[in-house]
């Protein structure tokens, strides 16, 4: 394998000494005849800056490092994407990891990243995992998206008005006659207490619904087989609310299996609409977020710190319930209106 380029070798070909390279490749202090040169012999040798190296001269790295819960979830490579966009309009690269929705995971690879010197962090929480967090937060600036890390001290928070959502989605629910209720939650099992699946609790008690918070699968593949499993019930629910559109997808196909209609025998809503549950057969109620506020805001908080220019420190992003044809009145309420006539 051939050696990386050194300013070393850039020197020895051009005749300088390393620190005329170096003030060349940042373009200080010598000549313009001289930056040209350097430049010159530096593209024909394939020679590129080491990041890492220069984060250690007391430099930047210009990478950004962007944590997402899982990249099996639609919405989250959506995320992604729009984070690395507008990371791109303000000169700066992303480094992306996937925590596969484990928060120890997360916690393993925001540490690596900052080992990486990346100059901060983008980190879509999967939920608490330990005070490491404050300890990386102290090393590098952390700005959090759609959930927090308690104890650390973040460089700012977008945050999601979850309960607001919820409350719409169950109001929703309620409203058309739906009391046994099915919550698909992907994050239940690894952070009991967030505060999505607090709010489905608090709120369903307040309507009087019958629900029951069920451990699944980030991915439509993934959540296929626990959608088979809970609409093979005698108590079937009426509805399926899924705490993330790529699990709704994997019920509506669940659904189809079972001969199931959506929504005249079972009602199925998302809660992220992601742009395919506009495509999918029935379209997908689902809950809005603005993501391009929310990818703007996250990465502006970062570079209004990095540029030691602080706004301010906290946004949320209000939710808006999206109804389509995925959601109906409950097939029980139908039925005993079958029998008053």
């Amino acid at each position: 394998m051939a050696k990386r380029p050194t300013m070393r070798q850039i020197a020895e070909e051009t005749g300088l000494s390393v620190t005329a390279v170096s003030y060349a490749l940042r373009g200080e202090h010598v000549s313009a005849a001289t930056i040209e040169r350097v430049q010159a012999k530096a593209d024909e040798l394939g020679y590129a800056a080491d990041p890492v190296a220069r984060a250690l001269r007391g430099g930047r790295t210009g990478t950004i490092g962007v944590l997402v819960g899982s990249l099996a979830d639609f919405w989250q490579q959506t995320l992604a994407h729009a984070l690395q966009r507008e990371l791109r309009a303000h000169g700066l690269h992303a480094i992306l990891a996937d925590a596969d929705g484990n928060p120890e995971e997360e916690l393993t690879l925001a540490m690596r990243l900052v080992q990486q010197r990346v100059d901060g962090l983008l980190v879509a929480p999967v939920g608490p995992s330990g005070g490491d967090w404050s300890r990386i937060a102290g090393q590098t600036p952390v700005v959090t998206i759609a959930g927090r890390l308690p104890g650390a001290d973040v460089a700012g928070e977008v945050v999601f008005d979850q309960t607001a959502g919820v409350g719409e989605v169950l109001r929703h629910l309620h409203a058309l006659g739906h009391q046994r209720i099915a919550v698909l939650s992907w994050a239940v099992a690894a952070s009991p207490d967030r505060p999505t699946e607090r709010a489905v609790r608090e709120q369903a008690a307040a309507l009087g619904l019958d629900v029951d918070i069920v451990p699944c699968a980030y991915s439509l593949d993934g959540s296929r087989p626990l959608a088979l499993e809970v609409l093979e019930r005698d108590d079937r629910p009426t509805a399926l609310f899924c705490l993330s559109d790529s699990i709704a997808y994997g019920v509506l196909h669940g659904c189809r299996e079972l001969g199931l209609a959506v929504p005249g025998d079972v009602s199925v809503v998302g809660f992220d609409d992601h742009p395919l549950s506009r495509l999918v057969d029935p379209p997908l109620t689902s809950v809005s977020w603005s993501l391009e506020r929310t990818a703007r805001s996250a990465v502006a908080f970062l570079v209004g710190h990095l540029a030691g220019e602080p706004d301010e420190h906290r946004v949320t992003i209000a939710p808006s319930l999206v109804v389509r044809s995925s959601t109906g009145p409950s097939p029980l309420t139908a039925s005993a209106s079958d029998r008053s006539d």
